[in-house]
């Protein structure tokens, strides 16, 4: 035999073993895509958080816009929303939960950090949605920017972050400033509702739903500035790239959705659209922009079944759900907010 030769099959030896380990991961632990489809069912932790994001009721009947997400990657995955299996999860137990392969991905109150994206064996994909440290405000003061609260005797709860965040935030702006503490959140609402303060402060999210139970709701502003930014969104465990890359381009396929304006009511009648970004979103021209399979049709699916980035927001947290939250930095980046998809090609 040739030196060529044995070279030539020494190395169709090793591609052939490559290609092996690949599919069946050379004995390694099955990664979260494998376990679903094994199951037939997608298994999200949810942690923490509030009903806008993720909650159950008296019922066991869960929703908030982390909660559709879920749903949407089950469409996504498994072509049904329903195979969405909601796990509450203690906030503390969520990275072990996933590194245990207990869930598969990790939803919910989650802040994406550098020590949580680096130090706790997760990653996070992308950012579901933006919360923060935000103000809220009477009508009648006639305020309409946090620009405009120099002076002011601002009640929160007793968060350390919040704290500091404020303190940055005004110091920044060498504005004066008075802070009332309150070790329990309610005891902070109620000096405000008492007008001990002209100025409430926690995460936006926190607010709304504040807002939402005063008796003069109607009557009360979150002020659009914040004094930090916190973005929040699904978590998987480190390591497992194929998954990692499913997570992200779901998120991005949300957002590339709204700013196509493809909607659950008109995904089909879109399969025909003229429009080549369309058309590849949906996989009508090309195969499913994903390596691992999930089928030319994935985003027609998840759209049609959860909606867009658009829908989900307005369903829980926009001006028409009970919070009343306004899109401000959770609005598309050609609205003049922080979300945009890279392209699908």
């Amino acid at each position: 035999m040739s030196t060529t030769l044995r070279r030539a099959l020494c190395l169709a030896a090793v591609l052939g073993l490559a290609a092996a380990c690949s599919a069946s991961r050379c004995g390694a632990e099955a990664g979260a895509l494998e376990r679903a489809r094994a199951r037939g069912m997608l298994v999200c932790g949810m942690a923490e958080s509030s009903k806008s994001i993720s909650a159950a009721d008296s019922a066991a009947v869960w929703s908030g816009i982390s909660v559709d997400y879920c749903r949407a990657l089950a469409a996504a995955v498994l072509g049904d929303k329903d195979a969405a299996k909601l796990r509450p999860l203690p906030r503390s137990d969520g990275a072990a939960a996933l590194q245990s392969g207990q869930v598969d991905v990790l939803l919910g109150n989650i802040v994406m950090t550098s020590s949580q994206d680096t130090t706790l064996g997760i990653r996070f994909p992308g950012v579901l949605v933006f919360s923060g440290q935000g103000f809220m405000v009477r009508k009648a003061q006639a305020v309409a920017s946090a620009l405009e609260l120099s002076g002011t005797r601002i009640c929160i709860g007793a968060d350390a972050a919040g704290v500091q965040s404020i303190a940055d935030y005004f110091g920044t702006l060498r504005m004066p400033y008075e802070l009332a503490k309150f070790e329990k959140w309610p005891d902070a609402v109620a000096a405000y509702a008492n007008k001990g303060c002209q100025v409430l402060s926690a995460d936006v999210f926190a607010l709304a739903l504040t807002r939402q139970r005063l008796a003069d709701a109607s009557e009360h502003l979150i002020l659009p500035e914040l004094a930090a930014r916190k973005p929040m969104g699904p978590a998987v465990v480190q390591g497992d790239e194929e998954w990692f890359s499913i997570v992200r381009w779901t998120t991005f396929a949300l957002i590339a959705a709204e700013e196509l304006g493809v909607t659950s009511a008109n995904v089909d009648f879109l399969k025909a659209s003229s429009n080549a970004g369309t058309r590849r979103l949906l996989g009508v021209d090309g195969d499913s922009q994903l390596q691992p399979g999930l089928g030319a049709d994935w985003v027609q699916r998840m759209i049609r079944q959860v909606g867009n980035y658009g829908e989900l927001f307005e369903r829980h947290l926009g001006p028409k759900s009970p919070l009343k939250l306004e899109r401000r930095i959770n609005n598309l980046a050609g609205n003049g907010g922080l979300l945009y998809a890279p392209p699908f090609r």
